[in-house]
């Protein structure tokens, strides 16, 4: 049987605390081995067990760590990250995967040299209204899709007081931020897009960064629509699909990053299960019958994204979330900050 593979954490705010460490410890096939902690200690409290280390340099010198977490800030994704890979560690990177494409593709083409794995936690693939859309479109109850909207809204006046998000510079904005989601799961609908056109505000009072988007993705035959912002008091449906046969109306109604953050332990039995309330509206004709019904929503769980990656470490497979993938958000991220300059639509060149 194969040892667990030994796993160190760059950081223990929200990312580390409620999307990484637990499904780590949950896993059978990894041991969460340590966590980077500056100067406080506050991982122990819930993993007595665990190493605390003081330094990046302290995990890099740890011959016993396979897997690094780098959940910092964005703009140190790519310096981490790359003497993670240099230290001879597979690696999981938090979006956004860096803060330009030239940086994804160095890191891409490190961890082939040196024969690693590495990864983008695009966790919302997990989530459980993503995966209740895909199999809506899977099973062709819509027909050839024709125009779809995908969106994470939020409503918050106050600035975050995490000062790298909201401070301009690399990695900062909602672009960055919230962005990565969509577009991958854009991507992971409907493939790539031949151009795209991005409107980019700052809406809250006092904001120094892009607070709100408007992504349009233009395919022969469809038109994708990206929205997020800050200002949205009552929530629209997570997901407008039209298709030739009918509509599918999606609440974003996954539950597990409430249930992480008010501490709930995840499992593997009714982990990531919706209620019946956030259920999707199906429109459509079946077999020439009209149906409206609600459909019921199929379970999530982030587990899932950690044993795809025990399994790429251990048996050589490809990566839940391929770097060539983090790479392709990337250049739709970059693409949108041309087009918002420019004012005008951008083609995507492979």
């Amino acid at each position: 049987m194969n040892q667990p593979i030994k796993t160190a954490i760059l950081s223990f705010g929200l990312s580390g605390k409620a999307f990484h460490a637990p499904f780590i410890q949950l896993h059978s096939g990894f041991e969460l081995t340590g966590i980077w902690e500056r100067t406080k200690s506050d991982s122990l409290t819930i993993y007595p067990d665990i190493h605390i280390y003081r330094s990046l340099e302290e995990i890099l010198d740890d011959a016993s760590i396979e897997l690094v977490v780098v959940n910092t800030p964005t703009n140190t994704h790519y310096d981490y990250t790359k003497k993670v890979l240099l230290a001879g560690k597979h690696a999981v990177v938090e979006k956004a995967f860096t803060t330009t494409v030239a940086e994804a593709l160095e890191l891409k083409e490190l961890a082939e040299k040196h024969n690693l794995k590495l990864s983008v936690f695009q966790n919302r693939r997990w989530d459980s209204d993503f995966k209740t859309v895909q199999k809506v479109i899977a099973e062709g109850l819509l027909g050839e899709i024709v125009e779809a909207e995908i969106r994470f809204d939020r409503f918050k006046n106050e600035l975050s007081p995490k000062a790298h998000k909201e401070t301009p510079g690399p990695g900062a904005g909602i672009l960055n931020d919230l962005g990565p989601h969509l577009i991958d799961q854009a991507l992971v609908l409907f493939g790539l897009p031949s151009s795209v056109f991005a409107d980019l505000r700052m809406i809250r009072q006092n904001s120094l960064v892009d607070d709100y988007f408007e992504i349009l993705l233009y395919y022969p035959h469809l038109r994708v629509r990206l929205k997020s912002g800050y200002q949205v008091r009552e929530p629209l449906p997570g997901y407008i699909l039209f298709g030739r046969k009918g509509s599918f109306f999606k609440p974003r109604g996954d539950i597990q990053e409430a249930n992480l953050i008010a501490n709930h332990t995840p499992n593997l039995t009714d982990w990531g299960t919706e209620p019946i309330s956030e259920q999707g509206l199906l429109h459509t004709e079946i077999d020439g019958k009209i149906i409206r019904e609600k459909i019921p929503s199929l379970q999530g769980n982030y587990y899932d994204y950690y044993d795809g990656v025990y399994h790429a470490i251990r048996q050589n497979r490809p990566m839940p979330v391929t770097a060539e993938e983090g790479i392709r958000v990337m250049k739709i991220i970059d693409i949108a900050f041309q087009s918002q300059e420019e004012r005008r639509v951008k083609e995507y060149r492979i």
